[in-house]
């Protein structure tokens, strides 16, 4: 049983048929006649509209769950609840605060597992973001992409994403939002290293692409005062698309806070591609999706479907 709780679940060479699978237009029908099960313990526009039609385009049924209808370890604990979407689902979708839950789900091996987002990855994005990428500039072997801010799941999983498949990774934001020991050693581990940078400015020149996110992440609300004077200074705006050249282009996982991490200025101007990028969270989705349930059982049975 092969689940995707975090991109390095994948070998760089399952990664890349992912992404030629997200790109067919006539992909296989893994989910006729099955549904998927989608629980939101955090809400989400892009996350729940990119899976929905996923599913269907694969010929299933997507059914979304709030995370209040089954009461997380309240209710019934994960495994029981996992043990209960499995009798109708052929696959399981969640979106946690905590990563242990999607842990706990695909340990039972009852149908695959994909994190939608939980506190230490967000593979659906990365997944979606090395897609944009390789449309805009082909073979990312040898590119590079800057991220700017916060090291939080979205860093993680974008780094080991773009680090898989070539990409030169740069890091820079303010002391006690940067890589961790334990970040950097998963990342090792699967071939990737990051270039840290004091200064944005040094971090994103000559580099193909400049990403952020948002410094305030759902959860973290109360920390929004202090991060946004400890982030004073990283704010991806023109005069930062300048210093990265004429060849940069501009993404963010959205949502966005125009006069926070980027300026209205970038987000909506020409470097900008964060609505091609979000079409993306679907074809990524259903290219995982569409490998996970298709190609990667055929394989784990010999051959045999």
């Amino acid at each position: 049983m092969r689940h995707l709780l975090e991109v390095d679940d994948l070998t760089p060479g399952e990664l890349g048929r992912v992404l030629d699978l997200a790109a067919d237009p006539a992909p296989p029908q893994v989910l006729a006649g099955r549904g998927m099960a989608l629980l939101f313990e955090k809400p989400s526009a892009r996350t729940r509209n990119s899976m929905e039609m996923a599913v269907v385009q694969l010929g299933g049924h997507p059914m979304y769950i709030q995370g209040s209808e089954v009461g997380l370890d309240a209710r019934e604990s994960v495994e029981d609840i996992a043990r209960t979407l499995a009798c109708f689902h052929g696959a399981i979708g969640a979106r946690v605060f905590a990563h242990t839950t999607v842990e706990r789900m695909a340990a039972l091996d009852l149908v695959p597992v994909v994190n939608m987002l939980s506190d230490a990855a967000h593979p659906l994005q990365a997944l979606a973001d090395v897609l944009t990428m390789r449309q805009l500039l082909g073979d990312l072997a040898g590119r590079s992409v800057t991220y700017v801010g916060d090291a939080n799941n979205v860093f993680r999983s974008l780094a080991l994403a773009a680090g898989m498949l070539g990409m030169e990774v740069r890091f820079t934001g303010p002391p006690g939002y940067r890589p961790g020991e334990v970040d950097t050693d998963r990342l090792a581990a699967a071939g990737v290293v990051v270039a840290g940078f004091d200064r944005p400015e040094e971090a994103v020149e000559g580099t193909d692409i400049v990403y952020t996110d948002v410094w305030t992440s759902m959860g973290q609300e109360g920390e929004s005062a202090q991060r946004l004077l400890d982030f004073e200074g990283y704010q991806v705006d023109e005069r930062l698309l300048d210093a990265a050249g004429a060849q940069a282009l501009f993404l963010h996982c959205l949502p966005v806070h125009r006069g926070e991490e980027v300026s209205s200025g970038a987000v909506d101007g020409p470097a900008s591609r964060v609505w091609q990028q979000a079409e993306n969270r679907m074809h990524a989705a259903r290219g995982l999706l569409a490998w996970l349930l298709g190609e990667a059982v055929h394989d784990e049975n010999g051959g045999n479907p």
